[in-house]
């Protein structure tokens, strides 16, 4: 049993990585885990692989993983994300690639936790709504029996479903929305929980990195979030290309037009 600081979607984003690994620090938790998505729109991939690592952080491949490092392809992506990745891919050192390539699409932790990105069956798929769940608890009874609790990414919000039989509710939306929380879960129940994203930058509301801290022992899911220096984020993104102008906006949207209907993915 331990407490285990659940991190996601940190999409090259130096800054708000280090803030987030200050605060697990000062929750004192006694392992890191990510749930994919290490790099992606910003321009410190190879930073943050490099700071997870050094922390021996259990981690699994994200979509935005799988198509920096060319396993996955653009079909589903928004010009955003699309162009960000084509830059990732020219931009990741050897090793880190090599890194990013070997990491497994879900993990296990102790004997009733799973690590998954999007979807248990497909890492590109979004789990907003409770039939989304419906479907994906169904493949976790499937394929990781005796796997009660599923922390998942992708959507980028701090979200708890729980699942009690066919039944899905979200009974800590409001709880979690009022900011920093602890919520208790049932060893009876089912659950999905996303940590949110540790990245800000496509986020208008706040820019505040996001983590959940995980007791296996009290079964309990602290939420909480803490401020990085955005601007510099966003200044070095800006600086080595990262972000798209609306003149390449457009002309992804006329090679779309060219090859076909435009299916969009973050």
């Amino acid at each position: 049993m331990a407490r285990y600081g659940v991190l996601g979607d940190i999409h090259g984003n130096r800054e708000a990585l280090v803030a987030a690994l200050a605060r697990l620090d000062a929750h004192g938790v006694d392992r890191i885990v990510c749930v994919g998505d290490l790099v992606g729109y910003n321009a410190d991939p190879d930073a943050c692989v490099a700071l997870l690592r050094v922390r021996g952080a259990v981690s699994i491949a994200g979509n935005h993983d799988l198509i920096g490092t060319g396993l996955l392809g653009f079909e589903r992506c928004s010009n955003k994300a699309m162009h960000s990745l084509k830059r990732t891919r020219g931009y990741l050192d050897p090793a880190t690639a090599a890194y990013l390539r070997a990491l497994p699409s879900h993990a296990a932790i102790e004997e009733r936790v799973l690590l998954t990105h999007g979807g248990v069956r497909d890492v590109q798929q979004y789990m907003t709504k409770p039939a989304h769940i419906v479907e994906n608890v169904g493949y976790l009874r499937a394929d990781f029996p005796g796997r009660r609790i599923c922390f998942f990414g992708h959507t980028h919000e701090q979200r708890v479903f729980q699942v009690n039989g066919d039944e899905v509710n979200e009974p800590y939306a409001a709880t979690i929305a009022a900011g920093p929380c602890v919520v208790q879960l049932s060893p009876e129940a089912e659950y999905f929980i996303n940590p949110g994203s540790v990245d800000a930058s496509r986020k208008r509301a706040h820019k505040r990195a996001e983590l959940a801290i995980f007791d296996s022992d009290a079964l309990t899911v602290r939420f909480d979030s803490t401020p990085y220096d955005d601007a510099a984020t966003e200044a070095h993104a800006a600086a080595e290309g990262f972000r798209i102008d609306r003149w390449r906006d457009r002309l992804y949207d006329v090679q779309r037009r060219l090859i076909g209907p435009r299916q969009t993915d973050h």
